[in-house]
């Protein structure tokens, strides 16, 4: 095959899909590779670098679509790129198809066939951990004074306390998040919709944090003492309330920070996305660090991680074809997003409310001993496509 690796173009983002050790693996398989020119320079990543590797360089996002057979890259389409899709063409980014409509809409008419890189992390993705990490830190600078924050340093000093923390989620981030604050000697308060996701953190971090389960009522009574809310939950796209609203924002006292990692609008009503170029806004007296790619920061180490990550899709999409692979592996399967024309991710159906058809069907692969992995997301639906019902 032809893979191509882009320049990601999202405002303020950093990374890249793959380094020269990813392209090192696919040339020795036997497939060539190209990459736009500067993809990998933010990350530390020179073209002479892919090019010792094997890679042949081309200026243009437009060159890379129209020779490659797979097209990899870290963030959404944007609409620049729609009208480059081609007919058949495999694609593999962070798609987030149910909160982009337009995107969709845009796979769809390509037939092309489009993997959401976001579901396919078999144990969750390093984007997640460096979103945690990172956040955690971006948080306490949040924290400071020449920020707007309430000038509170992160363990105390002699004769003044430290930093009270609640990390919102006990899934990838919300431990990454936690690891780091608990390394800096913050007081951390966890919050968790599974009792038994609390417990096991309880351990992991040896008894060193609280815990809590996760309601409306417990995040209003502890947001009066807490200086700074990690929001590390996935929050369903079509749930009917915040889990914080404006007077839960302005119960907090001023100059304290919410980080809202996990960016899905709907979970915190003073939320709006913000940029590393204006991270940071205060609403309600309260300091805001809404970045939608925290991970752009650090984005060496997380290049290299995630690029590591995806490798074994890619090869096995590249040495056995689609549908072999999807077999092999559910959560390469769940992420499958768009097929030649048809929708086939469950989530932006119920979301959006388009017909859809299970991946297995599409592929003709239902009857084959599948790898079996869990739903991506807890949104359900059977409007089916007629042909496949």
């Amino acid at each position: 095959m032809k893979f191509g690796i882009l320049k990601d173009i999202k405002d303020g983002e950093y990374r890249v899909i793959a380094t020269p050790a990813e392209i090192s693996s696919l040339t020795n398989d036997g497939h060539e590779a190209f990459v736009q020119r500067g993809a990998g320079a933010n990350a530390g990543f020179s073209d002479e670098a892919y090019s010792a590797e094997g890679a042949t360089l081309v200026d243009t996002m437009q060159e890379i679509y129209s020779q490659c057979d797979f097209v990899a890259k870290v963030k959404e389409f944007e609409s620049c790129e729609y009208g480059l899709l081609r007919e058949n063409q495999i694609v593999f980014t962070c798609i987030h198809p149910a909160a982009h409509p337009e995107e969709v809409q845009a796979l769809l008419d390509s037939k092309c066939i489009a993997f959401t890189a976001e579901d396919s992390h078999r144990y969750g993705s390093p984007n997640c951990e460096a979103a945690g990490k990172q956040g955690a830190l971006m948080g306490l600078e949040s924290l400071q004074s020449i920020h707007g924050g309430k000038g509170k340093f992160v363990n105390g000093l002699g004769g003044a306390p430290g930093v009270h923390a609640l990390v919102l989620g006990g899934g990838t981030v919300g431990q990454a998040v936690t690891s780091v604050l608990c390394s800096l000697g913050a007081r951390v308060t966890v919050m968790d919709i599974n009792i038994g996701t609390l417990r096991s953190t309880a351990v992991q971090f040896q008894q060193r944090v609280f815990t809590q389960i996760s309601n409306r009522y417990n995040i209003a009574k502890l947001l009066p003492s807490v200086d700074v809310v990690y929001n590390c939950v996935k929050w369903p796209k079509n749930a009917t309330e915040f889990m914080i609203d404006r007077e839960m924002v302005r119960s907090m006292e001023k100059g304290s920070v919410i980080v809202d990692i996990s960016n899905d609008y709907g979970a915190i009503e003073t939320f709006h996305e913000t940029t590393h170029e204006n991270p940071r806004y205060i609403e309600e007296g309260v300091v805001h660090y809404c970045v939608s790619n925290i991970p752009g920061a650090i984005a060496q180490s997380t290049s290299i991680a995630y690029a590591a990550s995806v490798l074994p899709h890619f090869r096995s999409i590249m040495n056995q074809g689609v549908e072999n692979a999807c077999v092999k592996d559910g959560f390469l399967r769940r992420s499958l997003t768009a097929y030649k024309g048809y929708l086939t991710h469950e989530e932006t159906s119920g979301i959006q409310k388009r017909k859809w058809v299970r991946p297995e069907t599409i592929l003709k692969i239902k009857d084959r001993p599948l790898d079996i992995a869990p739903p991506a997301t807890a949104t359900r639906s059977n409007d089916y496509y007629e042909e496949f019902q």
